[in-house]
């Protein structure tokens, strides 16, 4: 896969997609050279809470982000529990973003490890986006002792995919030529932004990979999937025309879970809703966002969806987020039981935090690879 895509068509874009590997978990053993080699992940205690990141050893026993403590701690006893160190993450993700706008300002951070970059014209000159992505892999290892994946092709869409395909420390290229085949082969799980709940709901269609989903017509997959199916139908095309967006602002942050089982006690909706919370602070820290809205969002057993939203005129902290979450599941008794819990917050910071790295980074700021 060493062919550059869009060479012949110059109005064809090359998009690259850097991911780092297995970001948090790297930092530490890097920052910790007795840790290197050995299953580590960051976030929670063998008593309690949930891992935010595994490292690459860790995997191999079946352990991985969002899943208890008390379970990664059983399948592998041996397990090494790291503290997460937000302020360092930050500080080498900033690094990384200095390489970034060596070669193009089109950069548009999705976290703290990874970023789209359209390289179509670049600061460089170069004609190879292959050559650019392993340019940039070489720098950050070089600067940060780090591994970073990358993927490119002429969509964002495409590029996000083919970052995964060589993991770790590794690259991929989806060419223009070559992507409806490529994407007819592909598990439908495996597609970006299809997620566990969709993928299955697919599979009882029968879609289990791209060539069984163009299969459909547009009129049947929005039917069924509503605005996400004209989303489901292009991609699976090959069509994806969202651009690389550098000033792109978040409206808001939120983690949810569907239950294999509709709940309806309120202890059991509470237990349930902690986990939901927990990735909810993480994908805050690593965001770097805050935000002064919470919003509890339930879907009931006849899907019904119901949010409650809670404003205060000072920034969320973390131990507030929890209170009020638990305050808007309390507010009422339930008619039916749940088959959904969703949290989230919004009315965010993002001004102030792209001013601020802004001029860290030369332009606005914005997750386990």
């Amino acid at each position: 896969m060493e062919n550059e895509p869009g060479n012949s068509t110059p109005q064809v874009r090359k998009i690259i997609h850097v991911d780092m590997d297995a970001y948090y978990a790297s930092v530490e053993q890097l920052d910790h050279p007795e840790w290197r080699g050995k299953p580590l992940v960051v976030g929670g205690n063998a008593a309690r809470g949930v891992v935010a990141a595994a490292s690459y050893e860790a995997r191999k026993f079946g352990v991985y982000s969002a899943m208890a403590s008390t379970l990664a701690a059983r399948k592998c006893p041996q397990l090494i529990f790291a503290p997460a160190r937000f302020d360092r993450y930050k500080e080498i993700s900033s690094q990384i973003r200095e390489i970034f706008y060596e070669y193009t300002d089109l950069v548009e951070p999705l976290s703290l490890d990874e970023a789209f970059l359209d390289v179509t014209e670049n600061k460089k000159g170069l004609k190879s986006a292959i050559l650019i992505a392993r340019q940039i892999r070489q720098k950050i290892k070089a600067q940060t002792g780090l591994n970073a994946s990358a993927g490119i092709s002429y969509n964002k869409f495409l590029a996000k995919i083919a970052s995964d395909l060589n993991k770790p420390n590794g690259q991929a290229v989806i060419l223009p030529a070559e992507a409806e085949g490529f994407l007819e082969k592909l598990p439908i799980k495996k597609f970006f932004g299809i997620g566990k709940v969709t993928a299955e709901k697919m599979a009882g269609l029968g879609i289990h990979n791209g060539r069984d989903l163009k299969q459909f017509s547009l009129q049947f997959l929005t039917k069924k999937f509503g605005k996400s199916g004209i989303h489901y139908y292009n991609i699976v095309r090959g069509i994806h025309l969202s651009e690389v967006q550098p000033h792109r602002i978040r409206k808001s942050i939120s983690a949810e879970n569907t239950f294999v089982n509709d709940l309806f006690d309120l202890e059991d909706l509470r237990f349930a809703l902690k986990p939901i919370y927990e990735e909810l602070i993480r994908r805050i820290k690593k965001s770097g966002i805050k935000g002064r809205t919470v919003t509890l969002k339930i879907k009931f057993s006849d899907f019904t969806l119901q949010t409650r939203s809670k404003t205060l005129e000072q920034y969320v902290e973390e131990e507030q987020l929890w209170e009020i979450a638990q305050e808007l599941l309390e507010q009422e008794n339930f008619a039916q039981s749940i088959r959904l819990l969703g949290l989230g917050i919004s009315n965010l910071n993002v001004v102030e935090e792209h001013q601020h790295f802004g001029e860290q980074l030369k332009i606005p700021f914005q997750g386990e690879k």
